[in-house]
């Protein structure tokens, strides 16, 4: 029996028959999709493209005369994908079938990463002993005022999400809640290899490339590229030890100099 039928059936045994209907995992896949490809803000959004556009329902999958899913019911339904990791199987599938058809390489590598924003507003972001801000007309939304008070990570943390960080993408850039969102992309066709979500700390691209590069199967020597922010001693001399030759743009404004020698 193929992957979608078996999902299928686990849904239905699980599912009450009055209660929220179950989505096929393709239909839900594809829907986000467009949601990413389109930056569509909320769920509710994505619902009204889909049913105003015929080029949505023949991509989703639904008929013209089909009713669109209800918000609620599609994030319930896409939480449980995930739940189940089904979206990640469905990406190792991907993954696999581009292997088979010789579109990637398995020798010439590049890391890079980004910050994902939290959904954490940035008035959740308080004094780790729990000073609260003072009360106001609105309780719920207090207003609070930041300006004169030094933050850092390790004096201060989010109440509605702990594990995120303040970090910013540059100099003179907005620091936000934030993740570190990494990639370890082939370099053949560009094709997602690997991915992994780290606590945005300023080490995170490194720390997760190394842990991505480790999970290359085989022991042949591969090449790895990357930004300057990749040229330090630590990470040249972890890549070389794990037979990993290092292609990254040599940082010499750093202090001390690139990492990078003659070879």
């Amino acid at each position: 029996m193929k992957f979608w039928e078996l999902y299928r059936h686990s849904l239905m045994a699980c599912t009450p028959r009055e209660g929220r209907p179950s989505i096929a995992p393709e239909k839900l896949l594809r829907a986000q999709l467009l949601q990413m490809l389109y930056s569509i803000r909320s769920e509710r959004l994505l619902m009204e493209e889909i049913d105003y556009s015929i080029l949505f329902r023949w991509f989703v999958g639904l008929n013209l005369d089909e009713g669109v899913w209800d918000a609620t019911v599609f994030t319930k339904n896409r939480d449980r994908l995930l739940e189940a990791e089904v979206a990640k199987q469905f990406l190792a599938q991907v993954l696999e079938l581009g292997r088979s058809l010789g579109l990637t390489s398995d020798d010439y590598f590049t890391v890079d990463g980004t910050l994902l924003e939290a959904w954490a507003g940035v008035k959740s972001y308080q004094r780790i002993e729990g000073k609260n801000p003072p009360a106001d007309d609105d309780p719920d939304n207090p207003t609070v005022n930041f300006h004169g008070e030094k933050r850092s990570d390790r004096t201060h943390e989010s109440k509605t999400d702990p594990e995120a960080k303040m970090a910013r993408k540059g100099e003179g850039k907005e620091a936000k809640l934030s993740y570190s969102g990494n990639l370890l992309v082939e370099d053949r066709n560009g094709l997602i290899v690997n991915a992994m979500v780290w606590e945005a700390n300023g080490r995170a691209e490194r720390h997760t490339a190394l842990l991505m590069l480790e999970q290359i199967p085989g022991n042949r020597r591969v090449t790895v590229g990357g930004d300057k922010g990749f040229d330090t001693a630590d990470f040249i001399a972890e890549c070389r030890h794990m037979q990993v030759t290092p292609h990254v743009a040599q940082n010499d404004g750093r202090r001390g100099g690139s990492a990078i020698d003659q070879r």
